[in-house]
């Protein structure tokens, strides 16, 4: 009988084939990458080696998109410099590995096995910004003062040298006074107070946005965890002071981007959230906590009423923060054109954002990187607003499948682990309510399955208990029946 892992392997590969993915590289693309030399090009760009740069990401990330580093700004500012690999730099458009990389369009993560969009030799090793390497990047700075106001930004190419490889528990953990100082940091000269001016700035934009509207939501999908081929349990990812740092930094990045190519007079694909259609039953789920929203949609007012019932109900935050997700709706792809008015992103409260700052791992940011070199050569767009408009849509449904790949492997596993609970009773908030079905969202392990029985009058954000009736680990087929509602 084969191992957890590998049965959960079979299975991943075989979703990634239904939904469109193409699970292996082609003899071409493996060629492509064996015949590359050691790096990119390092001529012609700025020399920023000497810089106490940092990458910060998971602890078993291998495929690292982006460096940062503070640097004095004017009066108790600072600048914040954003270095992103230079993938373009060894992958041209329409080469064998460009065009596998258009077709997935992003790594699938799926806990039993990484489906990367390029091959490991490039995105762990020649395109990563590995530690104690030197690399070639794209690097956007920006000065962000004492109240997180961003200022005016920059952008060209650069070397750099990542000093010091530091995972988000670690760092969070000593940027939280929770835990030790990670030893990279201690072993680089200047990186402790550096990234403490990281963290400051970081907290400052986190509050600008966040008084504009940016909402807060802690949602997170769990993903199984293995000792060796042991399946031991699904676990979600805590976020940190050192995510917060990572998020309010690319952030601000990828709206500098956006800013950069119109500024240009080029075309962009841009990463969009639009006003909830959904927002009356938003409103009704805060009049249910006797919080007033407005009939029209005010994500100001909305993070108001998040934030309380984030300190008024901690326990169920991450539920409440789901129910809002999916009644916002899904993010997608578009086209923007110079002097194009903005659809913007509702949840991150910008009107300029793009896809820019992983391009090992995502294609509409290895556009935006071609985009953005364009701009700085002074060249016209290397792709036409027809084939940007296809790429977009093509990117909004591939970055859709992924997340059900992963969300079908992650189910299979808790099937996995649910298999031996038949007639137990759980706790859960419901997570989809229309005519495709019911699904409710339990905990221990945390995991979505489908209500067959007792689903009527149930809606999004509801709390109900369920019992569970039947599992399809194959398939990733969890059942319930519901035995009691409450709002």
């Amino acid at each position: 009988m084969s191992s957890p892992r590998d049965f959960l392997y079979k299975i991943a590969r075989q979703a990634m084939r239904d939904r469109g993915f193409e699970p292996d590289f082609s003899p071409d693309a493996l060629a492509q990458v064996a015949q590359l030399s050691e790096q990119a090009s390092l001529t012609g760009r700025r020399d920023l080696r000497q810089l106490p740069w940092c990458s910060i990401d998971n602890d078993d990330s291998r495929d690292l998109d982006q460096l940062t580093v503070a640097a004095p700004g004017a009066g108790r500012g600072v600048t914040i410099l954003v270095a992103i690999a230079d993938v373009d730099a060894l992958v041209p458009r329409d080469s064998p590995v460009d065009q596998h990389a258009a077709r997935n369009t992003t790594s699938v993560y799926t806990g039993a096995y990484t489906f990367p969009m390029l091959p490991e030799r490039l995105s762990t090793d020649l395109t990563s910004l590995n530690e104690h390497e030197d690399r070639a990047a794209i690097v956007t700075e920006y000065p962000v003062d004492e109240e997180g106001v961003v200022g005016a930004s920059s952008t060209y190419a650069a070397i750099v040298r990542n000093q010091a490889k530091l995972a988000y528990p670690s760092l969070g953990a000593w940027l939280e006074g929770r835990g030790p100082m990670p030893a990279p940091v201690s072993a680089v000269a200047g990186l402790e107070a550096n990234l403490r001016r990281q963290d400051e700035a970081a907290q400052a934009l986190k509050r600008r946005r966040h008084d504009r509207g940016a909402l807060t939501l802690t949602t997170s999908e769990p993903r199984p965890v293995f000792d060796n081929d042991t399946l031991r349990e699904l676990a979600e990812p805590q976020p940190n002071r050192a995510t917060e740092l990572i998020e309010n930094f690319m952030v601000a990045a990828n709206s500098a981007a956006a800013r950069f190519i119109e500024d240009h007079g080029l075309p962009s694909i841009r990463r969009v959230v639009r006003t909830p259609s959904r927002w009356p039953r938003i409103v009704d789920l805060a009049a249910q906590t006797g919080h007033r929203l407005s009939e029209s949609p005010d994500p100001v007012a909305l993070e108001e009423w998040l934030l309380r019932r984030k300190a008024e109900d901690p326990v169920h935050f991450t539920d409440l923060s789901l129910s809002v997700v999916k009644l916002l709706g899904r993010g997608e792809y578009v086209v923007e054109r110079p002097g194009q008015p903005a659809i913007g992103h509702f949840g991150l409260a910008v009107q300029d954002y793009t896809h820019s700052t992983a391009p090992n791992r995502r294609f509409p940011d290895l556009i935006t990187q071609r985009i953005v070199k364009a701009a700085l050569d002074g060249r016209r767009s290397p792709y036409s607003n027809t084939e940007l408009a296809t790429l977009a849509a093509h990117c909004t449904e591939q970055q859709r499948n992924a997340a059900k790949v992963e969300r079908q492997v992650a189910k299979s596993a808790a099937a996995l682990l649910l298999s031996s609970r038949i007639g137990a009773t759980f706790q859960g908030i419901v997570t989809g309510a229309s005519d495709k079905g019911t699904w409710v969202r339990i905990s221990g392990p945390t995991t979505e399955g489908r209500v067959v029985k007792g689903f009527q009058g149930l809606d999004v954000g509801d709390r109900v208990a369920v019992q569970l009736l039947h599992t399809d680990v194959e398939r990733g087929f969890i059942d319930f029946a519901a035995a009691r509602a409450r709002s």
